[in-house]
């Protein structure tokens, strides 16, 4: 089914292609009719059984059977941390993919398509008044009408002619549907609606699954554009792109061969490579196996008669499994390749896009990359190349023309991923402060197993340094011959020699990346041997080593751009003293902890038949606190070396505020740190927007298993160390995460944690303040190639896929999703299931794919995929999955469709077609706080009308915006362009000339009537005219009140200093001043962000404009078009640039 409303289309008129006769066209299946030709669009859907009337509903309309679990109630939340990917406690019912149960034929075509309809299918039929409907629909054999039964009418009223039908429209996007009761039961994919007669009434159905609507969808919309004669314009079309190519792939697989033709066959070695050769991930064995079926069969059906498709028809004999010198003919050479080659959901797609022709055309594909895939500055010279590059035949190449095999690899090449490109390089401001980014980190990094007795390896700084990690970790002991070592004290790891560690260090440190590494030195060592330790660093380190004394007047630490290909120690530093010589520190010992548990563990002994995980549990539960830190003699010179990160101990927030310097750097425990982070949450932000905080795991990690780094990025951490040596959900997380700025270390943090003043709390549970939320619609259409689980045999080689769709990020965003399970079927599932979800702080969101085997035994790991959000492509991408270490699955995909847009629509279900059309007085707008000081209250107050006018702006801009969309009968998805690219495909009159044109002189284009129009025509031009006058209102008005906000901002500003002193002034004490003072912070966020929200408002009506310009000239809707040229729009991804602050630290 086309993705969110968008409509596919039918294949099969005549096709472009080979002119000369294609002998042998195809070998027809035993499903087959003999002779029938293979057409551009024969997705042969693999081992398609079962008849349509058996197949699970996709929804459950109240009055029908109750809601499916998925549809009804949310999937509970896992544990964190997955390694083998099972659920106890599973309450669901196993359900069957459409891709698993067709029906008895194969739906490979528009023909087939047609035949299906004319069998008939169960739908539900969808009332005004929420009732619905099971009826058995079917056309009528002379494929006329849509008929119907039982019904109440007589029989020549329960059908729908063919011709008068104006439009098939695919999803729930019309008035019946978005007003039933039952809405948020049914499935996006499998609703369709038939707009038809001159008053544009509309029959809205249901299918049983969001196949069989394709085929509904695709068979009506073939049949409306050629009429009944559609069956004998398929039967002519004996040509195709794919068959000429084929075609020539066979014969030059036969020249290779020694043959003198093609009569004799291709070698079954030669014919295996070809069709691996276009589907690398299918196996030899299952290529080979298909075709020694497809012979037994011949042989039983032909009575061992084989037609090689030259019209001769030769005796063969009975042979046993064929071999690698065995013979395969065309035939059977082009049969099983539609079987492992055609993907049916992208040829869906293809003739959706392609007006119901079998290829696309220069301009059809520029359709898709503009509308779909959100590409900008798109010409037919861009889609001409983008041919050139994919197509495989000659043919289609000459004449500009992507076949389905062509749009498949288009599909399925690096410019079709998920993951941005442009991400793959720096992409981020990095002149901003060092505290204003997440920094990549390793805990104890020279440890490769657990933290306890396991093995000690150079390689670990090597790996994680290759990786982009920018802060590594050096524990120095006493070792023997006065050489210091780098170990875990009090440990059974084994130690490395200092120096090799440093020498490592040096070499890989800048190899992934050009911005400063962190070191954090752990120094136990005797003043001996860190006399040798300092020689090592200067020594091996060299000038990297960057040891200038900060400036005492600086706010900020230097930028990561400043500090390129620089090193930086974090450790304990000297205070000023009046001898200026060596002196005493408190010494870090942060493995004091776990060591001290260990030995409680071991006194106490293991119970019998107890494992040491046991034991080390029970010490973990019965040890003491450790002890205090014990004193440590610094030598000055290695004192010295240290200047930007000097670690200090954390006592409170208040005293960090006070005290604190900006190159001190506080190191917390991560119990210590996801408490702060439920009591303050606030002050934990606040506290990081000048400040490094580290965060190093819980001492009760003795397996070196990973905390969740996005608890402790919610407020603000910099540096959380994670275990690389461990796989998992947490340490895929991580790697995600730095993905998004070319993997250099460095992620500049939300905007919201950067600027001075600003209000967030990272517990939040609702939408942030400022921050615009926003809709992130997924779709997973199926996936590819799908492995069967490392190490499992309980079921041999079956594998029964299902796919979750989870989203990190602050807690008001945590969620996940799930879709049903395809039985049996891991080469290509057909899922085709759509997911919303609200996305409060986009910035700090991810997204995670993770696909399992449903097995009742427990469900087990396939692979997986984790990006962030910012760096997520729109359109149809396809997502390469990963084991839980990082490495990716070879050919294993999902292939999804993905839209991030603004919130819309809320309510009730059956209000929400018109949630969207909300009056003033019941908008809700956002408030500001009163302090409880005079003098900053009256500022704040004369902003109150200027927020409540960009308000209005906003919502009459979007609201118009969603109603005209409502009206051109598109998802909540669509944007502009692709709802007059809708509306072009319906506006024609009578005599085929378009009932409505848009005059494109203007800078903002007016839609004309070009004579009389029907009610529902007339609607769309009165609604558009609103939104132009909404979207003129944002243009004219929006910088004015922009500029006002921010000089009320500017005046509150003046405040800050002295707001302690005003709050004492107007008599506030203790508690109400910390109100007073969060209450301003509120209020400047608040301020801060609807004038972003309204700037970015501006920017989408201009981005409106030029969309509906574009989609005219596309769509032949243009008035007088000489001398109009596009605009090249794009696509809005979602948020727009972030809020830049200087270098010397952030503006409010």
């Amino acid at each position: 089914m086309a993705e969110f409303g968008a409509s596919p289309g039918a294949g099969g008129p005549p096709v472009a292609g080979c002119r000369k006769a294609a002998s042998g066209a195809a070998g027809a299946s035993p499903e087959t009719r003999r002779g029938e030709p293979v057409s551009n669009g024969n997705c042969s859907a693999p081992d398609a059984v079962k008849r349509l009337q058996k197949q699970p509903s996709c929804e459950s309309p109240a009055g029908e059977s109750a809601p499916s679990d998925s549809a009804s109630k949310g999937i509970p939340r896992r544990s964190s941390l997955i390694k083998d990917g099972s659920r106890a406690g599973r309450d669901r019912k196993k359900t069957v993919s459409f891709s698993c149960s067709l029906s008895e034929k194969k739906i490979s075509s528009a023909a087939d398509c047609i035949h299906s309809m004319v069998e008939g299918s169960e739908l539900k039929k969808i009332r005004p008044n929420s009732r619905v409907y099971q009826r058995y629909y079917m056309l009528d054999t002379g494929l006329q009408a849509l008929c119907w039964e039982p019904s109440k009418k007589e029989s020549d009223k329960a059908r729908i002619s063919l011709a008068s039908m104006r439009e098939v429209r695919t999803g729930r996007n019309t008035e019946t549907f978005r007003t039933s009761g039952v809405y948020e039961q049914i499935s996006e994919d499998c609703a369709f609606s038939i707009i038809y007669g001159d008053v544009y009434e509309n029959l809205d159905l249901v299918a049983n699954s969001a196949e069989v609507a394709n085929i509904w969808v695709t068979g009506l919309r073939y049949l409306m554009q050629y009429g009944k004669h559609a069956l004998d314009m398929l039967a002519s079309s004996q040509d195709s792109l794919r068959l000429c190519w084929l075609e020539q792939l066979f014969s030059s697989a036969a020249d290779s061969d020694g043959q003198e033709g093609v009569e004799e066959g291709i070698r079954l070695q030669s014919a295996v490579r070809l069709i691996q050769g276009v589907n690398p991930g299918v196996g030899r064995g299952k290529v080979e196996r298909r075709f020694k079926e497809l012979q037994r069969v011949r042989e039983r059906m032909c009575g061992l008669t084989i037609d090689n498709g030259s019209g001769v028809k030769d005796h063969i004999e009975t042979k046993g499994p064929l071999g690698t010198n065995e013979r395969v003919t065309k035939q059977e050479f082009f049969e099983v390749f539609h079987d492992f080659c055609t993907r049916p959901e992208i040829y869906f797609l293809l003739v959706q896009f392609s007006s119901n022709k079998e290829f696309l055309d220069t301009k059809d594909l520029m359709r898709f990359l503009e509308a779909e895939q959100g590409m900008t500055h798109v010409s037919e010279d861009t889609s001409l190349k983008l041919i050139q590059s994919h197509e495989p035949s000659e043919e289609g190449q000459q004449q500009g023309y992507l076949s389905l095999d062509g749009f498949t690899s288009y599909l399925t090449s690096a410019e079709c991923h998920l993951f941005d490109e442009e991400h793959n390089a720096v992409c981020q401001d990095m002149s901003q402060p060092l505290s204003h980014y997440y920094i990549n980190s390793s805990h104890n990094t020279y440890l490769i197993e657990d933290q306890f007795k396991g093995p000690s390896d150079i390689s670990g700084y090597i790996r994680a340094l290759k990786m982009g990690c920018r802060c590594v970790e050096v524990d120095v002991w006493d070792g023997p011959d006065e050489e210091p070592v780098v170990c875990t004290g009090h440990t059974l790891s084994p130690p490395l020699a200092l120096r090799c560690v440093l020498e490592a260090i040096g070499r890989f440190a800048f190899v992934a990346s050009e911005y400063p590494l962190i070191i954090c030195i752990e120094n136990h060592c005797s003043p001996g041997q860190q006399k040798k330790l300092w020689q090592h660093l200067t020594g091996v380190l060299g000038e990297k080593l960057y040891a200038n004394p900060p400036d005492e007047g600086d706010p900020y630490l230097p930028s990561p751009h400043a500090l390129r290909h620089r090193i930086l120690l974090k450790a304990k530093k000297l205070g000023p003293s009046p001898d200026g010589g060596d002196g005493e520190v408190s010494e870090e010992d942060e493995g004091a902890e776990m060591c001290q548990r260990v030995k409680a563990a071991n006194s106490g002994g293991a119970p019998p038949g107890g494992s040491e995980k046991d034991m080390l549990r029970k010490g973990v539960t019965q040890s003491n606190p450790p002890h205090p830190p014990s004193k440590l003699q610094l030598l000055k010179d290695l004192s010295d070396l240290v200047t930007l990160c000097c670690s200090v101990g954390f006592i409170d927030f208040p005293t960090s505020s006070k005290s604190q310097k900006p190159w001190e750097l506080c190191s917390f425990h991560e119990s210590l740190a996801v408490r702060l982070a439920g009591e303050s949450p606030g002050d934990f932000v606040n506290h990081n927007k000048h400040f490094l905080s580290r965060v190093y795991p819980s001492p009760m990690r003795i397996d070196s298993s990973n905390m969740n780094p996005q608890d402790l990025w919610k407020c603000g951490c910099q540096i959380v160390s994670m275990n690389f040596q461990t796989a998992g959900l947490m340490m895929e997380l991580n790697t995600a995460w730095f993905r998004q700025n070319g993997n250099c270390g460095y992620v500049l943090r939300p905007a919201i944690m950067r600027q001075e003043v600003s209000y967030f709390s990272a517990d939040t549970r609702d939408t942030v303040p400022g921050v615009s939320p926003q809709l992130l619609h997924v779709k997973v259409i199926s996936g590819q190639n799908l492995p069967k689980p490392r190490g499992s045999g309980a079921k041999g080689d079956v594998v029964d896929p299902y796919v979750y769709v989870e989203i990190h990020g602050i807690p008001a965003d945590c969620t996940e999703r799930r879709t049903r399970t395809v039985t049996q079927n891991g080469d290509n599932p057909i899922f085709d299931e759509s997911f919303e979800f609200q996305i409060n702080l986009p910035e700090l969101a991810m997204v995670r794919f993770m696909v399992l085997d449903d097995d009742y035994i427990g469900d087990e790991f396939i692979g997986q995929y984790t990006i962030s959000l910012e760096c997520l492509q729109p359109g149809y991408r396809h997502v390469p999955l990963q084991t839980l270490t990082g490495e990716e699955l070879a050919h294993a995909k999902l292939f999804v469709h993905v839209a991030l847009t603004n919130r819309r629509g809320g309510g009730k279900p059956h209000k929400r077609g018109l949630s969207v059309r909300k009056a003033r007085k019941g908008r809700d707008y956002t408030a500001l706080r009163d302090l409880g000081v005079r003098a900053v209250d009256e500022v704040f107050r004369t902003v109150a009308p200027l927020l409540r006018e960009a308000t209005d702006l906003r919502e009459n801009m979007q609201n118009s915006v969603a109603v005209f969309r409502e009206l051109c009968g598109v998802s909540a998805v669509a944007n502009l362009m692709q709802c007059v690219l809708a509306l072009s495909s319906r506006v024609s009159g009578p005599d085929g000339t378009p009932l409505l044109l848009f005059d494109l002189r203007d800078q903002y284009p007016t839609l004309e009537p070009q004579g009389p129009l029907p009610d529902v025509l007339r609607r769309v031009v009165s609604t558009y005219e609103m939104m132009v006058q909404a979207s003129r209102e944002v243009i004219e008005l929006s910088d004015g009140i922009y500029e006002r906000i921010l000089h009320v901002q500017t005046m509150a500003m003046e405040f800050h200093e002295k707001l302690p002193s005003l709050a004492a002034k107007d008599g506030l004490k203790g508690r109400k001043v910390s109100r007073a003072l969060e209450s301003f912070s509120w209020n400047i966020t608040i301020l801060k962000g609807q004038a972003d929200l309204l700037k970015r408002a501006k920017a989408e009506v201009q981005e409106n404009m030029k969309q509906v310009h574009d989609a005219a000239l596309t769509g032949n809707l243009p008035k007088g078009s000489v001398g109009v040229t596009r605009v090249r729009s794009q696509t809005l991804r979602g948020q727009d640039d972030k809020p830049a602050t200087s270098a010397g630290g952030p503006s409010a």
